[in-house]
């Protein structure tokens, strides 16, 4: 049995999550585990829960017994909750993290496709996540964005000032090589990560 799938029925049978496996050198296996989401009703408040180290602990314990038995080589185990820039791979990633910002990157530059002043061959992408319906009625994803550099804390801003212009790129998930979430810290916590005048972050 492949690796991926012994992790991923171990870590699901468990109740968990399986978010990402790596092997890294010197016989690391890293694994990456998340609390299951449910899409909360509408006008429902869901509270956000976390992984804990009594969570990661039993998955270990658990993914030892089922490597042993598959005979599987690595020389230390680690499993662990995601980080902040955990990485997005299935719808239900995508809708869980609506109106967070996110880092794309594609598998191929937007070339013919690229409008106003999005270079022809870039591929990677900072902005906000949003939801967005077609003229046919198709679900999709888009990224929205501004280019202007996001004000600096404390940084006095004009009433007057004009909000920087937006842009935006729908993608699928096909078309992504790359998805996670941005590495933003904030004291008041991870919110949509925009900008005192609710642009979202310039990319880097």
């Amino acid at each position: 049995m492949a690796l991926q799938q012994i992790v991923e029925e171990t870590v699901r049978g468990l109740g968990y999550d399986l978010v990402e496996v790596e092997r890294s050198a010197g016989g690391l296996l890293r694994i990456t585990i998340d609390l299951p989401w449910v899409k909360p009703a509408q006008g429902s408040v869901t509270v956000e829960q976390f992984v804990t180290v009594e969570d990661c602990e039993k998955v270990t314990r658990q993914l030892q017994f089922a490597l042993e038995v598959d005979g599987v080589e690595y020389k230390r185990l680690e499993v662990s909750s995601p980080g902040i820039d955990r990485p997005l791979r299935h719808q239900q990633d995508f809708e869980r993290f609506a109106g967070q910002v996110i880092d794309i990157t594609l598998k191929a530059p937007m070339g013919a496709a690229a409008q106003g002043q999005i270079h022809a061959n870039r591929k990677k992408f900072r902005g906000a996540l949003e939801s967005v319906v077609d003229a046919q009625g198709v679900a999709g994803w888009q990224i929205v964005w501004s280019d202007e550099p996001a004000p600096k804390p404390g940084q006095r801003l004009s009433k007057k000032r004009v909000p920087p212009p937006l842009q935006a790129l729908g993608f699928t998930l096909d078309e992504l090589r790359e998805a996670r979430l941005a590495p933003i810290v904030s004291f008041k916590g991870r919110g949509v990560g925009a900008g005192a005048d609710g642009a979202a972050p310039a990319l880097p």
